[in-house]
């Protein structure tokens, strides 16, 4: 279900593979591959983009229809 959400997102930015591989720092066919369902998106990619187009993991996994990002947390004070 992620690769298409991916690609959805990406195309309705209208962003190239290109440069939403330079975003989470892997070759253009690597992200290739994660559209295409060839390879697994690593969980620091899955965060990266959600961050990136302001939507949850759960989002991008299919787990919801829900764009929204849950609340971030706030940081430990020590």
């Amino acid at each position: 279900m992620y690769q298409l959400r991916i690609r959805d997102l990406r195309e309705d930015r209208d962003l190239s593979q290109t440069q939403v591989a330079e975003l989470l720092k892997v070759h253009q066919t690597t992200y290739s591959d994660y559209e295409l369902g060839r390879l697994n998106v690593p969980v620091s990619a899955l965060h990266t983009l959600a961050d990136y187009y302001g939507v949850s993991v759960d989002y991008l996994l299919g787990r919801t229809d829900v764009k929204t990002p849950y609340p971030k947390k706030e940081s430990p004070r020590g």
